[in-house]
């Protein structure tokens, strides 16, 4: 007898449903190719992020240095309020300083900002170096480049500059290095021995 259609293994077999696996997320069709799927919870791309905006650089020159009074022994230091201390009372010391103007050498720049901000005048012995250093002020990424003199004072009378300087002091050349508050200036006295070198003068 020949079997009817669809009765036994040589006919016509009912298709049957797969099941997707647990773990796998639900498909829905994906509007981009007609027929294709893709999970339920695929996320749309992502847009590229805007291009970040760089502070702007700026490039400063200064000139400065260390100050030694007539005996050999004290180096002068200008001390500024650090206003990130709660306190408002630790100083920040450093070594006199400021921007070079138009027209200047290095060398007369120095001698007029240790004027300006110390009250002292002096005389330059020789350099001791040129540092450089990044900070950001502003919204701005400040390169700034400092030629450092020693000097010897010849004149003039103690004064800290109004609006610039909070204090202004001779502190024996021994301490110098400890009080001073940036690493930089640190390394360039460090190795200089000021005393002795002024002393054979």
């Amino acid at each position: 007898m020949t079997p009817a259609p669809g009765a036994g293994s040589e006919g016509t077999k009912k298709k049957r449903r797969r099941k997707r696996p647990p773990h796998r997320a639900p498909l829905t069709k994906d509007s981009t190719s007609p027929g294709a799927t893709a999970p339920a919870d695929a996320s749309p791309k992502r847009p590229k992020p805007a291009p970040k905006n760089y502070a702007k650089r700026v490039d400063e020159v200064s000139a400065g240095g260390l100050v030694v009074d007539h005996s050999g022994k004290n180096g002068l230091l200008i001390g500024r309020i650090d206003h990130k201390d709660s306190s408002g009372q630790r100083i920040l010391w450093s070594l006199p300083k400021g921007h070079i103007e138009e027209g200047e050498t290095p060398e007369q720049a120095a001698l007029r900002e240790v004027a300006e901000e110390t009250g002292i005048e002096s005389a330059i012995e020789r350099s001791l170096g040129v540092i450089d250093f990044w900070f950001m002020a502003g919204g701005k990424r400040i390169h700034k480049t400092v030629h450092h003199y020693l000097f010897r004072e010849t004149g003039g009378k103690l004064a800290a500059q109004e609006s610039e300087v909070d204090e202004v002091g001779w502190f024996p050349l021994s301490e110098i290095v400890e009080r001073l508050a940036y690493p930089d200036e640190k390394k360039l006295i460090a190795r200089t021995d000021a005393s002795a070198e002024l002393a054979e003068q």
